[in-house]
């Protein structure tokens, strides 16, 4: 099957096509799961379990990665979402190393569809952390310090990837729409036009970008991460193109 999947080329497979191989991109779920509209991103089956067919799945990656590397150029803000065991720790790291914007733990609803909100929580934070810096947390009894620090640690815990975002993306990158069904649902609403990697058992319906790949595996999801991460930097680190009278 791996090797039918291969021989669908006319010349040697790419570096790419083969990265995504060695990371189980292509392994999809039972067959008795498969959303009908992923039907075009699947190659067959093994043992009862769907195969991607990768060569879509590189050119809905490719297209993805030119997507986010004109965002990149552009210098606009683009929110990566992943929550599930196997892409929290990956989100969290790909965020903190772009400094971009992320959520790793869980959803808050009303992130983006309620976002004054969640900008009046983002400044009472930096008010208590201004107050613990400045020393005014000295000025409470020790039990209402304890308070502090508590809430303190919670909001870094559920706010701390979005903590310096001031207005809503332009982009969301999410791993398994299925499984982020709320940040799925308030980006469609906002109009944000959304990348995700998705499994067999997935509705492509809404996403601007799908990638149809294993969305369960830590070596796919990263690959797959790293790729669009790459392509998003690039474009950022472009020099704006001189314009002539």
């Amino acid at each position: 099957m791996l090797n039918a999947i291969l021989d669908k080329t006319d010349t040697m497979p790419s570096p790419e096509l083969q990265k995504l191989l060695l990371a189980g991109a292509h392994l999809g779920y039972g067959k008795s799961t498969r959303h009908p509209k992923m039907k075009d991103y699947i190659f067959g089956s093994r043992n009862n379990i769907e195969i991607f067919d990768l060569l879509r799945t590189l050119e809905k990656l490719n297209e993805a990665e030119a997507f986010l590397q004109n965002l990149g150029r552009g210098k606009k803000n683009v929110l990566w979402v992943g929550t599930k065991p196997a892409a929290s720790t990956i989100i969290g790291e790909l965020g903190k190393k772009m400094n971009a914007f992320y959520v790793n733990e869980r959803w808050l609803g009303g992130t983006l569809t309620n976002f004054k909100i969640i900008e009046i929580r983002l400044n009472y934070w930096a008010s208590l952390e201004k107050e613990k810096e400045t020393g005014e947390f000295e000025k409470y009894v020790k039990k209402e310090k304890m308070l502090k620090m508590i809430e303190l640690r919670k909001l870094q815990r559920m706010l701390g990837g979005i903590k310096h975002m001031r207005s809503l993306p332009e982009a969301v990158v999410i791993i398994d729409p299925k499984e982020e069904k709320t940040a799925f649902a308030e980006a469609l609403k906002k109009k944000i036009p959304i990348i995700a990697v998705l499994n067999t058992d997935c509705d492509p319906t809404g996403i601007a970008y799908p990638i149809p790949a294993n969305d369960n595996s830590q070596s796919s999801i990263e690959l797959i991460l790293s790729g669009l991460a790459s392509a998003y930097e690039k474009g950022f680190s472009e020099k704006p193109a001189v314009t002539t009278q």
